[in-house]
């Protein structure tokens, strides 16, 4: 029983995770250009282990009863992935003033690093139903004993699917040290942040 918990742990909380999302695609992309990835990894991971362990104690069902912190979190998810998704447009057609090595690594400070990862993490309220709604209630049908292990496995998912994913994409970081490269991944990136963006406005406007 307590093997199949934390099998079930981890299969479920991988498949939540590896779908690609904002989250995911900046941990991507902080990986491809080597900038403060040990930092990003592990904030990720820890964010979602906390939202995971927070929603398998029972906030989850707390969550549900007030959908007004849904509602606000959709909203500061939107404008911030918005405002993201709009800068990386500008970088993505606007050369930069001052001519750039091709092989300078693409470096950020620690304190920003920080920050953008929180903001990617606990700003979208996709997070909140994946780890803390959906994977709290399913680990709440286990007895505490087992539900442990259950959790085990999501987290552990969770931190190996982090690292994998920052540090893997270094295999293809050629890709950021070409003007073009880097300027099609920007692209992706706001694209991608303006599809979620645009399905977080849908979601709200189709509940109310």
């Amino acid at each position: 029983m307590i093997i199949t918990a934390f099998v079930n742990g981890a299969l479920l909380g991988g498949a939540l995770i590896i779908a690609i999302g904002a989250q995911n695609l900046f941990v991507l992309r902080q990986g491809m250009a080597k900038d403060q990835v040990l930092v990003v990894a592990l904030l990720s991971s820890v964010i979602d282990a906390g939202l995971i362990i927070t929603g398998a104690l029972g906030l989850g069902s707390l969550i549900s009863a007030f959908p007004i912190a849904i509602t606000l979190a959709s909203v500061s998810g939107a404008l911030f992935l918005i405002i993201f998704g709009s800068l990386s447009l500008y970088k993505a057609f606007v050369p930069p003033l001052t001519a750039q090595d091709p092989g300078e690594p693409v470096t950020s400070s620690f304190k920003k690093a920080v920050m953008m990862t929180l903001a990617f993490g606990l700003l979208n309220p996709h997070v909140y139903l994946d780890t803390v709604i959906l994977l709290g209630g399913i680990a709440a049908q286990y007895e505490l004993e087992t539900r442990k292990f259950f959790v085990l496995g999501a987290v552990l998912a969770s931190f190996g699917w982090f690292f994998a994913l920052g540090y893997g994409a270094r295999t293809i970081s050629p890709l950021m040290r070409h003007p073009l490269g880097a300027r099609g991944l920007d692209l992706a990136v706001a694209m991608m942040m303006y599809f979620v963006a645009s399905g977080l406005i849908r979601d709200l406007i189709a509940a109310h």
